[in-house]
């Protein structure tokens, strides 16, 4: 699909990786609806692009609901909003586990739901999830994270069959770790040794990719890490053990402490 001239909705639009979808998409020549739940953060980046900014909050079923019926002409929808949610589930209030939940998974599925039916009937559009390699293989502290990103997955390639033949495409592009952006810029600790990550321009060009191309799935890592989630995805406790022994303990507690105040 053509992405010039379209009115896309890109959400979580204010963190590094949506920053850079955004300046992406503005470069192909798109009208742009950005979103997030910070006005202030909202405005400026409005303001850079020529965007049309809707401020809502995807942790409230209203808000999503409203953001929908603010955005009802658009012609892709980019679901990019998640929240980090690492650390031990026991370790999270249920109101903390309804929120990651909510933001991460019933947010773009509903939001795919309300606005694809005007694609259909238009015969062409896209929905776009951001997901995670971790929707692939599990890990220490993120049981949470990665039921959300397990569901978006099985999410998005199942609608992507409900939807074959009616012209509107659905892609999944699932981002490794990636520098300057995501969890490793939030909260300064490194990737495990040996890791190659990937930069927020590559997963922007991954998005781009997957629409122009109508692309099923595009995993934007390494051969290495995307190798090594296969095997994980066959094998998981085989891939705990692995893990258990690469010595990622302490990165791990380090991004889990800085990301406690963003549940």
């Amino acid at each position: 699909m053509r992405i010039t001239g379209t009115t896309v909705l890109l959400t979580g639009v204010t963190g590094g990786i949506g920053r850079t979808i955004a300046r992406d998409l503005a470069r192909k020549g798109a009208k742009l609806v950005i979103s997030g739940r910070r006005p202030e953060a909202l405005g400026p980046i409005a303001a850079e692009l020529g965007a049309r900014a809707v401020t809502a909050d995807l942790a409230d079923a209203d808000q999503v609901a409203h953001l929908a019926e603010a955005c009802g002409d658009a012609d892709i929808l980019i679901a990019n909003a998640a929240l980090p949610s690492s650390g031990d589930l026991l370790d999270y209030t249920p109101g903390q586990v309804d929120r990651a939940l909510t933001v991460n998974l019933r947010a773009p599925v509903m939001l795919a739901r309300l606005l694809a039916p005007r694609m259909v009937d238009a015969g062409r559009g896209h929905v776009v999830f951001v997901g995670s390699i971790s929707g692939k293989a599990a890990s220490k502290s993120s049981s949470l994270y990665t039921s959300t990103k397990f569901g978006l997955r099985g999410f998005a390639h199942g609608f992507r069959q409900d939807l074959h033949g009616t012209g509107v495409g659905v892609s999944l592009v699932q981002p490794g770790f990636v520098r300057d952006a995501g969890m490793f810029a939030a909260t300064g600790a490194t990737p495990p040794g040996g890791v190659r990550t990937v930069s927020p321009e590559q997963v922007a060009a991954g998005v781009i990719r997957a629409i122009e191309r109508d692309l099923c799935e595009v995993n934007v890592a390494p051969l290495e890490l995307r190798l090594l989630s296969a095997i994980a995805g066959q094998f998981p406790a085989f891939a705990a053990m692995v893990q258990r022994r690469s010595g990622a303990e302490r990165t791990i507690g380090r991004i889990v402490e800085a990301q406690r105040e963003s549940r």
